[in-house]
């Protein structure tokens, strides 16, 4: 289970992240510029929408354990280039 709750709405918006598997539960701090949002969605999604297709994305190339537990969303690019390819099919 993926739980995304917004903490601020601003530059950038912050995001509060709990992933809960049969192991156990982990938080995350994560960051996202609005312009990255528009980039990832165009806006079709909501933004804590796309923070969760964002981890549902990671979770399938790695532990939740792996996951950094701060982290701006475009940094996932860093680790797995085909992201802002890939990433449309996971909303």
């Amino acid at each position: 289970m993926i739980d995304v709750k917004t903490l601020d709405e601003g530059d950038p918006m912050i995001f509060d992240v709990t992933v809960q598997d049969e192991v156990g539960t982990s938080r995350y701090k994560v960051t996202m510029a609005p312009a990255t949002y528009r980039k990832l969605t165009g806006g079709k999604v909501s933004p804590a929408r796309c923070v969760q297709a964002a981890f549902e994305y990671l979770l399938e190339r790695e532990s939740k354990d792996s996951i950094l537990a701060n982290f701006d969303i475009t940094l996932i690019s860093a680790y797995f280039p085909m992201f802002g390819s890939e990433f449309k099919n996971y909303l």
